[in-house]
């Protein structure tokens, strides 16, 4: 297995590589050159297995075993994902009416980025050990992904990470997840700013290779049914997966429900790919995200990896903030996508309508994918699933809104007794400019203090 750029600048990198990157080198994202088709009787073999067993057989396709054999990466799966807190990592409640619920959101911290980066950080610390090597990581989050990169890193000593999180933009727990984690390997910094703005500058400093080189781094005949997933969307990375194994087989209709920010629906239903002028806060902030990166990826496998058309679609977008899809390929879209868009008054109803019903708690991103259950009608004979992407606890405020309660677990309510550690990242004239310089000292000092064996904080 071969990777290449959504872009066409870069083909024939190995899984080590990419790895390793962030984003390609041209700008664009990694793909597999090639999506595997996988056959119905493989598929219904796998459904029989448990989730780390799955993990093991999906991610032998993409790493070949002359980089991880077959044996690591067993290990290395089944290694990350033993401090999950439910026996099978995640978990599927059935409730009323035909709702189920796939809960994702049972790893350190508490939602469903542990169940990609526990492993992701395991691959990256397999290869620096072997190599007897040392990378910094650097991550850009909108509220759950920084906590889940720095409860897998924390004490791996092979492995620094840098997160930035907008302040103010996160819910408490979000932050405090972050920022009480004192260990030598985590360091974090809050930006006056959205999560779109913090990606500005980290793609400036992705696209530093000198930077990057000094950071080290008789049913068998039967169809198989068809399964509805609705998914909770702002960075599009679940619906960019879903698009992937549709491609390998899997009989999957996918729907995106989006708050406020709604770039995805409007392109999904008019073929406007179109920033709003500001990011709006809403009850669902790790959705809140007006630049959708991953639909770079769905649109190179909608387009049949057509790299001169995502080139020119994706370099317009980030110029001009606005992209009109042609009429055939915002029809291939929405033939392929569904979505919806729901407001806050939409997310407490739903959470209010779900405690009613089940006596069950949602969180707020899980309500903006429940919503769809109430207001869209489907055949019963299709299964319907909704994707639980982070626990309720993580938004204490939004659930007192609703006029809920929930019993928050042990380890949230320790977080207000710990010490805490970050730095500002201050809004300037020249911000971008100003965070990427500061980051980019913030990497090479801790590069030169790995590189003398020293600790980072005294």
């Amino acid at each position: 297995m071969k990777y290449c750029s959504t872009r066409g600048g870069v083909h024939g990198w190995d899984f080590r590589d990419v790895l390793f990157s962030g984003y390609a080198p041209d700008g664009g994202m990694f793909m597999p050159a090639s999506i595997p088709k996988l056959n119905p009787e493989t598929l219904r073999c796998w459904s029989g297995l448990s989730y780390s067993k799955l993990v093991v057989e999906v991610a032998s396709i993409f790493i070949p075993s002359q980089l991880i054999p077959r044996e690591d990466l067993k290990v290395l799966v089944h290694s990350a994902l033993s401090g999950f807190t439910v026996p099978d990592v995640i978990r599927t409640v059935h409730l009323k009416d035909g709702l189920s619920i796939l809960e994702l959101f049972h790893g350190d911290s508490l939602a469903f980025k542990d169940l990609a980066m526990t492993c992701t950080v395991r691959f990256l610390d397999y290869f620096l050990q072997k190599e007897k090597h040392r990378a910094t990581v650097l991550v850009g989050t909108s509220g759950d992904t920084g906590g889940s990169a720095i409860q897998s890193a924390k004490g791996l000593s092979g492995l620094d990470v840098v997160v930035v999180y907008p302040r103010g933009r996160v819910t408490p727990v979000q932050e405090k997840q972050m920022i009480t984690c004192l260990g030598d390997n985590v360091h974090v910094f809050a930006a006056d700013g959205s999560s779109d703005e913090i990606d500005q500058p980290l793609r400036h400093l992705f696209a530093d290779q000198e930077l990057l080189s000094g950071m080290e781094q008789d049913e068998a005949h039967k169809p198989l049914p068809e399964l509805e997933v609705v998914v909770p969307t702002g960075g599009a990375g679940n619906i960019a997966a879903g698009f992937i194994v549709k491609k390998m087989g899997l009989p999957l209709k996918l729907v995106a429900m989006v708050n406020a920010n709604d770039i995805v629906h409007r392109t999904v239903t008019s073929g406007d790919f179109t920033m709003a002028a500001n990011v709006t806060q809403t009850l669902a902030p790790a959705i809140d995200i007006q630049d959708p990166y991953n639909m770079e990826r769905v649109f190179w496998l909608l387009l049949e990896r057509d790299y001169a058309l995502v080139k020119n679609i994706m370099e317009e977008f980030q110029h001009s903030h606005k992209y009109t899809l042609l009429e055939n390929h915002h029809k291939l879209l929405s033939y392929t996508l569904s979505s919806g868009t729901v407001d806050d008054e939409g997310i407490l109803e739903t959470m209010r309508g779900c405690w009613e019903e089940n006596q069950y708690v949602l969180c707020p991103h899980t309500a903006v994918a429940v919503w769809h259950h109430y207001h869209c009608p489907h055949d019963p004979a299709v299964k319907r699933c909704y994707l639980a992407t982070a626990s309720p606890a993580k938004f204490q405020a939004t659930i007192k809104r609703a006029g809920l309660n929930f019993d928050l677990p042990e380890a949230v309510k320790t977080l207000d007794k710990l010490p805490s550690r970050y730095e500002n990242l201050e809004r300037t004239s020249d911000w971008c400019k100003d965070w990427e310089e500061k980051l980019r000292m913030a990497i090479q000092s801790i590069s030169s203090a790995r590189k003398n064996r020293m600790a980072y904080y005294s």
